[in-house]
């Protein structure tokens, strides 16, 4: 009997111990479902480059930044200032594509990526531009900088100068080819801002998308270009931008692509080899596509109001979008209620210079201001004489047409 009474005591105190064993593991995964979770590992799409960037060129919007603000050697990404100001030339009527190029021997002897250029030769500032977008020519880009400033040490300074101009507040450039040389550095920011200026050129990227082609196609010596970028051939939508190396900057790439109505530009800074560098970019770029869109508020050529100038030549400036104005937004996300206003000072007096600022274009969602953009005179307007102003106000006393 008394065995029977320790057994029985025994698989009472088993069941009394199994049964606080089983509260205690409830009530520990209970605390685990309660506790505030570990903290999430933030957004990094370049994990192996030292410094990264991407931005949504129509809004200069940032998506993803990494060290965005660091001073790195750029290498061949320098090109891309070398462009725009070519780009801006052109613009300003000072050269033409068709014009000829002579190479200086000094620009002859750049090392590095060439298009092995002859002392004297002559090539058309078309092809001088191809074989800096695709084959990254250092010659070629010494050549163009002759032909616009004279001398490569005045085009360096115009490059600064426009940097300036453009904000990039972190870039001194020494040279215009991007080849190792002390005090010469950028930014990935700054980079993006050149690259987002340098593709409202669309010109440019008749050449910057290009895969392949070739160079002195009709003379005994074709010299066949493939562009060093190699994504605008793999990755959907990629259309350019410049790649660089050195063994100081190691490899770098500021690149873009577009979908529908949406370009991104993702830059990356000093990633350990080309596999991984294109690697990056591309997730930058998947990352931009699966998860934003540009919702269009107006698009390019679309009139968007009438300002009224008092005193002036001209009473008003007729406005026209000469680019389109967008949203960045997360896919999925409402527009129904986003409207535009144009605001302006009813004041607004003359005389009025090409590029003033003249009033913005204000962007509502509901009464909230979600963005503003700035409006520049596409025009001059010239201060009225007093007889035109006489006249003007004697015909709107008296209503003569």
């Amino acid at each position: 009997m008394n065995q029977l009474k320790r057994i029985t005591a025994a698989l009472l105190a088993f069941s009394v111990a199994a049964t606080m064993a089983g509260s205690a593991a409830t009530a520990s995964i209970g605390a685990g479902e309660d506790a505030t979770p570990a903290e999430a590992k933030p957004l990094d799409l370049a994990p192996n480059s030292r410094s990264a960037i991407l931005m949504d060129a129509d809004t200069g919007t940032i998506i993803f930044e990494k060290n965005k603000d660091e001073k790195l050697p750029p290498a061949s990404i320098t090109k891309i200032m070398t462009m725009l100001l070519i780009m801006e030339a052109i613009d300003a009527g000072k050269i033409s594509m068709d014009d000829k190029v002579r190479t200086s021997e000094y620009a002859a002897s750049m090392g590095g990526s060439q298009i092995f250029l002859e002392p004297g030769e002559e090539m058309s500032v078309r092809d001088m531009l191809k074989g800096i977008a695709m084959a990254s020519g250092n010659d070629a880009s010494v050549a163009m900088a002759e032909k616009i400033a004279g001398t490569e040490e005045m085009f360096v300074q115009m490059m600064n100068q426009r940097a300036k101009e453009l904000g990039m507040n972190n870039t001194n450039f020494v040279n215009a080819n991007g080849l190792p040389a002390d005090n010469h550095y950028t930014t990935a920011a700054d980079i993006a801002i050149m690259s987002r200026e340098l593709m409202k050129h669309e010109e440019i990227a008749q050449f910057t998308s290009l895969y392949q082609d070739y160079l002195r196609k009709d003379s005994e010596k074709p010299f066949w270009l493939v562009n060093t970028n190699k994504l605008v051939r793999f990755y959907d939508g990629a259309d350019g931008l410049k790649t660089g190396y050195t063994s100081e900057a190691k490899y770098c790439l500021s690149a873009t692509a577009k979908r529908d109505n949406f370009r991104v530009i993702a830059v990356v800074l000093g990633s350990p080899d080309s596999k991984t560098r294109n690697a990056e970019v591309s997730s930058m770029f998947d990352y931009a596509f699966a998860q934003y869109q540009n919702y269009t508020l107006i698009k390019d050529g679309d009139e968007i109001g009438t300002i009224k100038v008092e005193k002036g030549k001209e009473e008003e400036i007729k406005l026209v979008a000469d680019h389109q104005y967008s949203l960045l937004m997360k896919k999925g996300e409402k527009t129904e209620d986003i409207r535009y206003e144009l605001s302006y000072d009813d004041n607004l007096k003359a005389p009025i210079a090409i590029g003033q600022r003249i009033g913005k274009i204000v962007v509502y969602k509901g009464d909230d201001v979600m963005k503003e953009y700035d409006i520049e005179s596409p025009v001059e307007i010239p201060e009225a004489s007093w007889w035109v102003i006489l006249k003007r106000t004697a015909s709107k006393l008296f209503l003569i047409d």
